[in-house]
Order: structure tokens, then sequence, then C-alpha cells
């Protein structure tokens, strides 16, 4: 008999993972994408795409207890971005009320994107969230129509996510990329396990009763400058050479922090890039 029921709409890696945890513990989850093919197994497809405002035809019937909604853009400018967030949200939170469906809560998965400090600033759920580029003004629209609809709803907002196939960095240190070093560029990541567990790890806290906040951050312990990352990788992958006149770029420096999450009792998995890219070279996760 199972527990609970979990729609995830943007079923992808992420989902995925987070699918197949919750199968394992006895929860009925549906998936909801585009192309369900590359579905786990123990994960009811629904086809149906989150830009389309008709209702896909394998909506599951009777009550959903949780919906998380963890979508991605397929196309990175603001038009795509407006459709797979906000318009997305708003078409599935219609498809719950068209079925009279009310979940106990809606998890948005966000980005810390939202947050404009590049100065290396220490980041919580608590700072500013004021970035004017496209993404994070539109990441906080839908984050504002999540927290506006009928549901409880918690927004996640995960950094950098990396793992098996999402392996840009590694690419970038092989072909002997350079970074700066002054001053320094704090990044911050999540391995694409952990941030599945964090997700499932909040929806068994809100079953077991605990009170969510609205907004957690999900990144690993231990943000670092993008030269020391990069410097460990290049260790790792006998990397030597230098490319001329190129270097790995990356806009903003903040450090965030997942002290909230963990007072909750989360704790990551992959502690920091080097668990985590340790386990992607060696191909356990």
């Amino acid at each position: 008999m199972t527990q609970h029921s979990l729609l995830i709409a943007g079923c992808g890696d992420v989902g995925s993972r987070l699918g197949e945890r919750m199968s394992e513990l006895g929860w009925q989850v549906y998936g909801l994408r585009r192309d369900v093919s590359h579905l786990p197994a123990t994960i009811v497809p629904v086809a149906g795409d989150l830009q389309q405002p008709s209702c896909p035809a394998a909506w599951p019937q009777g009550p959903l207890d949780y919906l998380v909604y963890c979508a991605a853009a397929s196309q990175h400018d603001e038009a795509g971005y407006r459709r797979a967030y906000v318009d997305g949200l708003r078409h599935a939170l219609a498809w719950l009320a068209e079925h009279g469906q009310r979940p106990r809560r809606l998890v948005f998965v966000s980005s810390t994107g939202v947050y404009a400090q590049q100065g290396g600033e220490w980041v919580d759920e608590t700072s500013p969230a004021t970035a004017e580029s496209y993404s994070g003004r539109i990441m906080r629209e839908a984050e504002q129509v999540a927290l506006d609809s009928s549901i409880p709803a918690t927004r996640v907002r995960l950094a950098g996510i990396y793992g098996p196939g999402r392996e840009w960095l590694l690419g970038q240190v092989r072909q002997g990329f350079r970074v700066a070093t002054e001053p320094p560029l704090y990044g911050n990541r999540i391995h694409a396990d952990d941030a599945a567990g964090l997700l499932g790890f909040l929806l068994q806290a809100d079953v077991s009763g605990h009170v969510l906040e609205d907004c957690y951050i999900g990144v690993d312990d231990e943000p670092a400058p993008l030269h020391e990352v990069v410097g460990w990788l290049r260790e790792q992958l006998d990397v030597t050479h230098w490319a001329e006149q190129q270097s790995v770029r990356r806009a903003g420096s903040k450090r965030c922090l997942n002290a909230r999450a963990r007072e909750l009792g989360w704790a990551p998995r992959y502690p920091s890039y080097r668990e985590g890219y340790a386990a992607v070279l060696a191909g356990r996760s």
C-alpha cells in the first residue's frame, strides 16, 4: 500500500532521482515530461508539455498529496524562461484545480541566481534577492506565483547542479582553460543526488509534521573559489597544459549557506566539490 502520492512536474535528471527515492519509500510517484521514455520504471509516466495550456491526457486521477515543480528551460532567453517557469507553473496549478486536487504542499525548485551579490558575500534565505538578469527576475516572479497559490508552498533555491551528464566544468578544465585568482570568484554547487535528496528530505519532513519554511537554499557545505576547484580538478585529471587567451568565465561571486536545511536535519552526501567530483570521475554517481 502506497503511503503518499507525488507528481513531479518537469521530471528530468533531479526529478527522476527524487522519484526513485520516494518510490523506494512506498510513495506513488508520477513524472510529467514531454518525453517519458527516459523515466525510471518506478515512476508512472505522464506525457505532457507544461508550456501548453491543455491538460495532459494521462494526468493522474484522485488526490495528489504533493507537487514538486522542477522544470528546466529548454530555451535560454527571457521568453523561454517565462514559458518554462511562470507559464508552466500556472498551467500545472490550473490542471490541479481542474481535477479538484489540492496537494498538502507545493515545492518549487528555484535557483540561487535570484541573488545579485557579487563581492563574495555570505548569502542565506533572508538575504535580498534582487538579481536584475532576466533569469533572476523571472525566477522570482515564478516563486511568487507559487507563494500566491492556494497551496502551502516552499521554494528550494539550488546552486549550480553537477553530476553525470552535467560536466561542463570538467570539459573546461580538460581544455586547459584559465580562471582568475584575484579577486577570488566564489561559486556554489550541489551534486544532483544531493539536490534530489534535499527535496525528498523536505517532503518527508512535511509528512512528519515539521513546519517548513517558505524558502531553503540547496548547496553543499563549502562554497569555494573557482580557481581552487579548477586547480584540484587539474590534479585529478592530470592536466598540465594551459589554453591560450581563454578562461573559465563566471558571473557573480557569493557564498551561499545551507544552515536552514541543516538545522532541519538534512546533510549533503557530498559536502564539498572534492567528494562530489571524485564520485563523478570514478563513475559512482
